[in-house]
């Protein structure tokens, strides 16, 4: 695929690619996005917001809010409905793109946006659903009503492994309940951010309802977690910038969600199936090229079938075909950019220097395309 096709998918010109207030802007520089399968490949230079635009943002969903709260609960389950309708609908596409800039095989970026439309759906429907309690007071002839109403402005910073899913995860609940929503996503996959904005466009919301803003997180996302006329944060990423959003947000007594880095372990007891338990550690491992909070980072295996389980894992990794993310038949695209490639490398020799043995792979792969291998 071509950096050409990938642009005619977006249909907003990369360079134009900030949605504040119902429109589309320019920044106040660009970055490029580059191919990790293939990096001679561009797929295009996005917008990066100023300090202006930000606050421009939040004013937008200030203002809008109160308007898309009123908005009639039938209105606004069609819209969610709409935005999953056609994300399922174009999930080959949306899926070629996400891969490409991602890297994840285009098998898992279909399959993600696929996941993501259903997710508008599920809270669609959950906008018809709304329930409060009525409940006896202790006071005679008085009721307790409880009602549910919206939280107000949330801003959503969402990480580059699950560009789209994660994202969709915040922003669709978010919407469903009568917030307004301002999104920064990661910079490695801004294609993918703006093609879900397009779709939110076309839509009819009320101008300011949801914000799509590029940008670094030192400026960005910094901005963000800082202002006081945001309502609530919700953040994925790493434990460090988590920290620095919890720490930014509980002076101002915002809302704080913050879902972080993990270290799983996967223990293999001696009754196992083995070979249910060495492709489960397998897929588990390098599913996503391992760049997954989910993944399977530590194997925690009984004595009695650690030799087995070990010579088992090596065999069944050697099947894994490694390649760029748009070819058939692979398990595992390229890392995401060249400091993950990096960090790999250096965990390995770290393992190694404590003493550990390599037991399979571990380098860098020359490919047909130049790009961000490893075995």
């Amino acid at each position: 695929m071509s950096a050409h096709t990938a642009q005619q998918i977006l249909q907003q010109d990369p360079t134009k690619s900030l949605y504040i207030n119902g429109e589309w802007q320019a920044g106040v520089n660009t970055v490029a996005n580059i191919n990790p399968s293939d990096i001679t490949e561009t797929i295009g230079e996005f917008a990066q917001a100023s300090s202006d635009q930000v606050k421009d943002a939040i004013a937008a969903a200030r203002h809008a809010q109160p308007k898309w709260e009123a908005t009639p609960l039938e209105k606004k389950q069609s819209i969610l409905q709409a935005i999953g309708d056609e994300m399922i609908a174009r999930c080959d596409e949306l899926g070629t793109l996400l891969s490409l800039e991602e890297g994840k095989p285009f098998a898992e970026g279909r399959g993600e946006i696929y996941r993501a439309g259903q997710f508008f759906h599920y809270y669609a429907a959950e906008v018809l659903r709304q329930m409060g309690d009525l409940a006896d007071s202790v006071r005679p002839g008085v009721k307790v009503e409880v009602t549910r109403e919206a939280v107000g402005v949330v801003a959503i910073i969402s990480p580059w492994n699950f560009p789209t899913a994660t994202a969709v995860w915040k922003i669709a609940p978010a919407l469903a309940f009568g917030n307004s929503v301002i999104w920064k996503p990661a910079n490695l996959t801004p294609a993918s951010a703006v093609a879900l904005a397009e779709i939110i466009h076309r839509q009819g919301m009320p101008e300011g309802t949801f914000n799509l803003l590029l940008g670094g997180g030192s400026s960005v996302g910094d901005a963000l977690i800082n202002s006081t006329d945001i309502d609530a944060v919700s953040f994925t990423g790493s434990v460090p910038t988590g920290r620095k959003v919890a720490a930014a947000t509980a002076p101002n007594f915002i809302r704080c969600q913050l879902e972080m880095g993990s270290k799983n372990a996967l223990v293999i007891a001696d009754d196992a199936d083995l070979q249910v338990a060495i492709d489960a550690a397998v897929a588990g491992a390098f599913g996503g090229s391992g760049q997954k909070c989910t993944a399977s980072s530590r194997l925690i295996v009984m004595d009695s079938i650690h030799d087995a389980f070990v010579e088992g894992v090596v065999a069944k990794m050697k099947t894994l075909k490694v390649g760029h993310a748009l070819d058939d038949g692979i398990f595992m695209g390229p890392v995401v950019d060249d400091k993950q490639l990096a960090s790999n490398m250096d965990w390995i020799e770290k393992a190694k220097q404590s003493g550990a043995n390599l037991a399979f792979g571990g380098e860098r792969l020359e490919m047909p395309h130049d790009g961000y291998y490893m075995s």
